[in-house]
C-alpha cells in the first residue's frame, strides 16, 4: 500500500506537502486552479499590496547559468481587484494562501482584512527588489514580529512569514516572527543578484538588480531550513530551487513540513504531481513514513574515530 502524505499543517488539511510558490502561475484565479489541478497540495498567489502597482521597467527577468534573475517590483493589481481572482482560485478544492505586503502594519492589516477569504496569509518580508517592502522591513527583527503580530490581531486564519536570506542571521528574524505570533515561516526568497551584458556595459534587469531563483539557491534554503528547524517552535516551510523529489525529500530532512515549488513549476506545471509520487515511491522503498524523513538530519551523528 502506498504511503499517505497528507499532512496537517497549521490547521490546514493537504493532500500531499508540496505547495505552489508565491509569484509563478498565482496572477489569476485560473492559473491558481491549474496549479491546484496539476497536483499542487496548496497555492499561494502573487504577492498583493494596497495600491495597483505597475512594477519595474522591463526586462524584468533574466535566465543565467546558475539560475533566473528576476524584478518584477511586485506588480499587483491592488486586493480590491483580486478579491475576485482570490474567489475562483479557492474553487480549485486545496487551500489558497494569499501572499500580502505592506509598507507598515496598518497597509498589512488593510490588505488581509481585504482579502478575508483565503485560507491563510504569507507575509512577503522578503522580495529583495522592491523599495520600501520585503526585505526593506523583513531585515529588522522589531518590525518582522511588529508586522506578523498586526495580521495576527485580525485574523483568525493562519499566519505564515516568508523570511529573506539577505541577512546575516536568519534564525533571528524566524524567531521575531514567532514571537509576533506566527503560525509557521517560509525560508527562503531569491538571494539578490546582479548580471550585466558584456557587450553594452548595462545591467541586464532594468533594476538593475534583481533576486536569483533556482537549483543554485538550494544549498542556501537547506542550510536555512535546517537553523530555523533547530531554532523555532513553529513549522518551517522550505523552498528553493527544488525541481524534483529527490530535492523535496532533502528539504524535508533538513527540517521542512511542507515544500513550495516556484521557477520549476514555471518551467514544468506537472512538477507538483511528480514530486509528489517521487516522495511516495522513496517512502515506500524504504518502509518509511513520511514523518520519519521530516528533520532526520538533526538526528545524524558521526563516530568519533
Amino acid at each position: 500500500m502506498s504511503r499517505d502524505i497528507t499532512i496537517e499543517l497549521t490547521g490546514l488539511h493537504l493532500g500531499n506537502p508540496v505547495l505552489l510558490a508565491a509569484g509563478i502561475l498565482g496572477s489569476t484565479g485560473a492559473s491558481l486552479k491549474r496549479a491546484a489541478a496539476s497536483g499542487a497540495g496548496a497555492v499561494v498567489t502573487k504577492s498583493i499590496g494596497t495600491v495597483p502597482k505597475p512594477g519595474h521597467p522591463n526586462p524584468t527577468m533574466a535566465e543565467t547559468a546558475c539560475g533566473f534573475l528576476n524584478a518584477l517590483g511586485l506588480p499587483n493589481p491592488s486586493y480590491r481587484e483580486f478579491a475576485d481572482e482570490l474567489r475562483v482560485a479557492k474553487e480549485g478544492g486545496v487551500p489558497v494562501i494569499a501572499s500580502i505586503f505592506g509598507a507598515d502594519a496598518r497597509e498589512f492589516r488593510e490588505v488581509a482584512e481585504g482579502l478575508a477569504g483565503a485560507d491563510a496569509y504569507e507575509l512577503n518580508l522578503s522580495c529583495p527588489h522592491a523599495e520600501g517592502y520585503g526585505a526593506m522591513v523583513g531585515t529588522d527583527p522589531g518590525l518582522v514580529e511588529e508586522l506578523t503580530a498586526a495580521v495576527k490581531d485580525c485574523t483568525r486564519a493562519p499566519v505564515w512569514a516568508k523570511l529573506t536570506p539577505n541577512v546575516t542571521n536568519i534564525t533571528g528574524i524566524g524567531l521575531a516572527a514567532q514571537r509576533g505570533g506566527a503560525d509557521a515561516v517560509v525560508a527562503i526568497n531569491t538571494v539578490r543578484g546582479m548580471a550585466i551584458d558584456i557587450e553594452s556595459g548595462y545591467p541586464v534587469l532594468g533594476n538593475k538588480f534583481g533576486g536569483l531563483s533556482g537549483p543554485s539557491i538550494k544549498p542556501i534554503a537547506i542550510k536555512a531550513v535546517y537553523d530555523l528547524y533547530e531554532a523555532l517552535d513553529i513549522p518551517v516551510i522550505g523552498v528553493g530551487g527544488i525541481s524534483s523529489w529527490q530535492d523535496a525529500v532533502e528539504m524535508i530532512m533538513a527540517g521542512a513540513a511542507s515544500v513550495q515549488i516556484g521557477t520549476a513549476a514555471g518551467r514544468d506545471p506537472e512538477i507538483f504531481r511528480k514530486v509528489a509520487s517521487g516522495i511516495i515511491s522513496y517512502l515506500d522503498s524504504n518502509r518509511w513514513e513520511l514523518s520519519d524523513i521530516r528533520g532526520l538530519a538533526h538526528e545524524v551523528t558521526y563516530a568519533s574515530d
